[in-house]
């Protein structure tokens, strides 16, 4: 004890032995600035004025005047002072402390890993890092921090294990924030209560097989037009078949959700082309979603004001429809009855028990019928519009593509319909080789190729590694799709690798997610597919195709481009001769 007490009393004599040493330093230090400062004195003076000065210990009972101590000291020490903060509070609120993150890219200062993602399409130059870095990797856009996700297996802990923590959307995006009511729509509203309900509202009164059905002569009504369309270029002229693909889907998803009371009459022209604008908007990254600490960007930029824009025009078309609905009080089970009437109808009977509040309503009580209504709609055209018409072009590229695969298909077709008119959606059933190539083409070329963002709300490890609160989650789909360990030669479009393959559109296996996997899995799987099969069926049941130009079938190009799915990047030009 003695000799701690002894070793302490030294430090502390030795500490301030060492800080009265230090003291006079700069003292003496500055005396010689104050000196040096006078510039009426000669040198010898100076040197005079230096012999003459007091000694220490009188200095120490005479402190100099602070304007005497040069001003690079305090600015060295406020600036170490800075630092040590700095330093020590970046560490304690640091999610990433004692943490083994994902390997990944090294960033740059402000912009992040963007310079590493230039020059490629998004999932394809994440599939490539994948092969460097793994499965799992870390990057930065801006501000926001990313996990990409390429293997089945981690993606079942996303989507299955840890669903609940990955269940929410990025809270702040702009699209949710300014087009769907501040994330109160089905796609970016948080999971909950509210999120809850609607799922339910779409599962088990929209989305039913009754339901789907009732829309079979819709559906056939669409692909009748689409035939004559086609017809009309007499197999000699192009068809653009991208254009026709998007109005067909665009009209099939029109009347099942006005039907002819709304349909006929309002600007369905401005709510198509305020639909492709937020398409447009919807795949990309925004600046401010970057940057949120820079929220001038979305004004700067113009993105704020358009969004809004948008969004006002659809709101007042599907208003004007809603208050047509309204006047004309559709009973339940009447075979003019649409989505539109069902989703009146349920409002009015109260059969959801969602907690609304002024912000999710807008206005009064008597309007969030037509709010809610409103938002249930977006969500309709947005998710199945452009997706549907996409996959009918990829299909009938990679058909044309490999027309020995066409033929066989055809083959099928019309021997199920042997001379018929018409095509019914009750023999779907006999066409095993069409399902296959609508799966296999949804493998290569899925309707979204990642999923939308996964938001981790708490601190989870997946694959060995830890995702901190707040990351965003990329499950890239189209990575996953084209994993060698899960699919044979997976470049190759061959649709008999369905033939005996229990596949079923990502609901139970991970390897296969073309529709997305776990809670927020799309609900409308089904009706998609019944207007892939029944287009589809369609177009190879009364045409012949070929590429224009005399181009070889392997001559037709299959370029991709990036927006709220991977589409064609050029416009699909194809010749249809009519099947006689």
């Amino acid at each position: 004890m003695k000799m701690e007490r002894y070793g302490q009393a030294k430090s502390k004599a030795g500490s301030s032995l060492r800080l009265k040493s230090m003291m006079l330093f700069i003292r003496g230090r500055a005396a010689a600035a104050a000196s040096r400062g006078q510039g009426g004195l000669g040198r010898r003076a100076q040197q005079a004025n230096l012999q003459a000065a007091p000694p220490a210990a009188a200095m120490e009972t005479a402190p100099p005047s602070p304007n005497t101590i040069p001003w690079t000291l305090f600015f060295t020490i406020f600036i170490t002072f800075v630092f040590l903060f700095m330093k020590k509070y970046l560490r304690k609120i640091s999610p990433t402390h004692d943490h083994k993150l994902p390997p990944g890219p090294w960033n740059l200062p402000i912009v992040g890993s963007m310079h590493h993602l230039a020059g490629e399409i998004l999932t394809r130059r994440l599939h490539r890092l994948a092969k460097t870095y793994g499965p799992i990797l870390r990057f930065k856009l801006g501000e926001r921090n990313f996990i990409s996700i390429t293997s089945p297996e981690l993606a079942k802990e996303i989507l299955k294990t840890h669903d609940k923590i990955f269940a929410n959307r990025p809270p702040d995006l702009m699209i949710g924030t300014y087009i769907f009511y501040n994330n109160t729509d089905l796609v970016f509203a948080p999971y909950g209560k509210y999120w809850t309900e609607v799922r339910k509202l779409c599962t088990i009164y929209l989305f039913t097989n009754k339901r789907i059905s009732s829309f079979a002569q819709i559906r056939h009504e669409v692909s009748r037009y689409l035939v004559e369309r086609i017809r009309a270029a007499e197999g000699a002229s192009p068809v653009n078949m991208s254009d026709l693909f998007f109005e067909a889907s665009y009209l099939t998803i029109v009347r099942s959700a006005f039907g002819s009371k709304g349909g006929d009459n309002v600007d369905l022209l401005g709510f198509f082309e305020a639909v492709k604008e937020t398409f447009k908007l919807a795949g990309g990254f925004n600046l401010q979603d970057l940057f949120p600490s820079l929220r001038f960007l979305g004004d700067y930029t113009g993105m704020r004001a358009k969004m809004k824009r948008i969004h006002s025009k659809m709101e007042k078309i599907c208003n004007d429809a809603i208050e047509m609905h309204r006047r004309k009080n559709v009973a339940e089970g009447d075979p003019d009855e649409d989505l539109l009437d069902v989703l009146l109808r349920i409002q009015k009977e109260g059969a959801l028990d969602i907690p609304f509040t002024m912000d999710n309503v807008k206005a009064i009580l008597t309007y969030w019928p037509a709010n809610f209504s409103f938002l249930i709609l977006q969500d309709f055209f947005l998710g199945g519009t452009e997706t549907t018409a996409t996959n009918w072009e990829w299909i009938l590229t990679e058909l044309v593509r490999h027309p020995d695969i066409m033929k066989k298909a055809q083959l099928e077709i019309r021997n199920a319909f042997n001379g018929k008119s018409n095509i019914e959606e009750s023999d779907f059933h006999t066409l095993p080789y069409l399902n296959m190539i609508i799966k296999e083409s949804l493998r290569l070329h899925p309707p979204a190729p990642f999923l939308i963002p996964r938001y981790c709300y708490e601190s989870c490890e997946i694959g060995g590694y830890t995702i901190p609160a707040g990351y965003r989650v990329m499950v890239n789909i189209w990575s996953i799709l084209r994993n060698p360990e899960s699919w044979d030669e997976p470049e190759i479009f061959r649709p008999e690798r369905f033939q005996d393959n229990p596949y079923d559109l990502g609901l139970t296996n991970f390897d296969y997610l073309p529709f997305g996997g776990g809670r927020r899995t799309c609900p409308g799987i089904s009706y998609g597919m019944r207007s892939l099969t029944n287009v589809l069926a369609n177009v190879l049941y009364h045409f012949d195709w070929k590429p224009p130009g005399g181009k070889r079938p392997e001559e037709l190009d299959a370029d991709e481009t990036l927006g709220i799915g991977l589409t064609r990047k050029n416009v699909l030009w194809l010749i249809g001769t009519p099947h006689k």
